[in-house]
């Protein structure tokens, strides 16, 4: 019995030391199926999200859901302590538990816990003291290991929050871009103006970047994908999707410059897409809504024409574009059921705020003029005012 309580006590120290090296310090994609954090989003998100789900306010849903995150790092952070203090228990345990407890009671299981814990802690009560010089060992072991927990859990917080914070900041300036929520259209309509291509360009260079930013910091630290944006319309996937429906649309159908970036952009953010559905093992989705339909397809090309944008007059274009969505979209489809969190639509939204169209009108007026069709086309509505 005492051999089967050391090996356990052994795992225990074991499986929540690799856990968290792997989710914290190792800087790649962890593996194994049986580790503590991949049990412990699987065993806590499904039933959180399938609540969420339940709640009809969109509001309180997405806010009951960005609670999720924050909150799956503090119990993962709680669940490798207890494990530590049990693992270290059960190693006293199997040694025979030689403290001597003050308190007058038999030396037990109980005792071993309450050692372990305030060691780990670093709380140094001594009340209970060791008999044995192998347990003075491992409590100076425990205390160590205790100084270095704290230490890197005070080190992951502001790494984590460092990166979320550096991905919002470019969701948020996309809502000026494409829309809230982005879309494909939107975002080169706004980039219709002259010298827009050049525009343009730059703006996929800088998501080109970010995807690949996105990509290293989520395959490190995945639970960052839990974590939703301020805003009820935007989202990290949101906004990757939408860079990549425009991405597809220059390399498939539009006459410019801007289409050689495309592809560069393209690749990464697909690859950023994959990778990450690889890492929480989600394959992609084959029988899913076409996002783009044949008459919603010729509303986009028609507003393309419109706007200005020099567009490949053939017969393949569609099924060039309908191969380049083939690529992406049923991972993306398989990430928006998992993780709650809606696909935009190819054409913008006429029921949504936007703050950008709010001052174009207002620029349009200062200048004595009507506003552009770029403008007004999807403001027809006086609520769209903030």
């Amino acid at each position: 019995m005492q051999i089967l309580t050391l090996i356990a006590g052994i795992a225990c120290l074991f499986l929540a030391l690799l856990d968290a090296f792997q989710t914290v310090i190792l800087p790649r994609r962890a593996t194994g199926n049986l580790r503590i954090t991949r049990i412990f989003y699987i065993v806590t998100w499904i039933p959180w999200s399938w609540l969420a789900t339940r709640v009809r306010h969109e509001r309180k849903r997405e806010t009951m859901l960005s609670f999720y995150g924050p909150l799956s790092l503090v119990l993962l952070i709680v669940i490798w302590a207890s494990a530590l203090v049990l693992g270290f228990a059960l190693i006293f345990y199997a040694l025979g538990s030689p403290f001597s407890d003050p308190l007058g009671r038999t030396v037990g299981l109980r005792s071993d816990i309450y050692v372990s814990g305030t060691t780990l802690f670093t709380l140094g009560l001594g009340d209970v003291v060791p008999r044995q010089y192998i347990i003075r060992d491992l409590v100076i072991v425990e205390a160590g290991m205790g100084l270095g927990f704290v230490a890197m859990v005070i080190g992951y917080f502001p790494v984590l929050y460092g990166a979320f914070s550096k991905r919002e900041v470019s969701i948020s300036l996309l809502d000026a871009r494409a829309g809230s929520p982005p879309s494909a259209v939107e975002l080169l309509r706004r980039h219709s103006f002259e010298g827009g291509s050049a525009a343009l360009i730059l703006l996929l260079e800088e998501w080109e970047r970010w995807s690949a930013e996105l990509l290293e910091s989520h395959i490190s630290y995945p639970l960052l994908c839990y974590f939703r944006s301020q805003h009820t319309h935007q989202s990290w996937l949101s906004a990757l999707t939408a860079i990549l429906d425009a991405c597809a649309l220059l390399i498939a159908g539009v006459q410019d410059h801007s289409a050689r970036q495309a592809q560069l952009t393209f690749a990464m953010a697909r690859h950023a897409m994959v990778d990450l559905a690889q890492v929480f093992s989600l394959p992609p989705v084959q029988d899913m809504v076409d996002r783009l339909p044949e008459k919603q397809f010729e509303k986009v090309y028609d507003q393309m024409c419109q706007t200005g944008v020099r567009l490949c007059q053939d017969a393949h274009s569609a099924e060039r574009l309908r191969q380049m969505r083939a690529l992406y979209e049923g991972y993306a489809e398989a990430f928006s059921v998992y993780l709650c969190m809606p696909l935009p639509q190819w054409l913008p939204q006429r029921n949504q705020k936007d703050n950008w169209l709010s001052v174009a009108r207002l620029r349009a007026q200062a200048e004595g003029k009507a506003p552009t069709d770029t403008e007004t086309t999807f403001f027809d509505e006086e609520h769209h005012v903030f």
